[in-house]
């Protein structure tokens, strides 16, 4: 896989030279041959089948960071939890998050992470409660007359 991956930037800036070393051939046939549309429509032809090639690595290479990042740690082997936030202002906030069996409630500002407090005892959250999601997205759920529990 790293052969692939090692050989496709090599290519990428290859393929510009390969045009550029083709182009006198290109221009010295298009000269001596009396029809010019059909260099016109060799030029095309390349150039469509260049961005086809451009967009298809951008794809790939999309397709393959999604690869990358789903072969991380699994959602359900997560050992912190969000339990519970509160916006206190426009860029502040108060965080409940659980690690392995402790609660610690956090401060959060701009560039800075504060823990306040750990609880001695956990609070007990029901398993009907919704979990914690940021305001605007629970409000577009409920606008589009989605409910939490379908997002499972």
């Amino acid at each position: 896989m790293k052969k692939v991956l090692g050989s496709l930037p090599g290519l990428a800036l290859a393929l510009p030279f390969s045009v550029l070393a083709a182009e006198p051939v290109a221009t010295a046939t298009a000269a001596a041959a009396p029809a010019v549309s059909s260099g016109v429509a060799g030029q095309l032809t390349q150039l469509v089948f260049g961005l086809l090639l451009v967009l298809g690595l951008i794809f790939f290479l999309a397709w393959l960071l999604r690869r990358v990042q789903q072969a991380g740690p699994a959602g359900k082997g997560q050992v912190i939890e969000l339990i519970g936030s509160r916006a206190l202002g426009p860029r502040d906030r108060l965080m409940l998050v659980q690690v392995g069996n402790e609660q610690i409630l956090l401060g959060l500002s701009p560039g800075t992470i504060t823990a306040l407090h750990v609880l001695k005892e956990p609070v007990q959250v029901p398993d009907n409660a919704e979990k914690a999601t940021p305001e605007f997205a629970q409000h577009l759920l409920k606008m589009l007359g989605k409910d939490q529990k379908d997002k499972k």
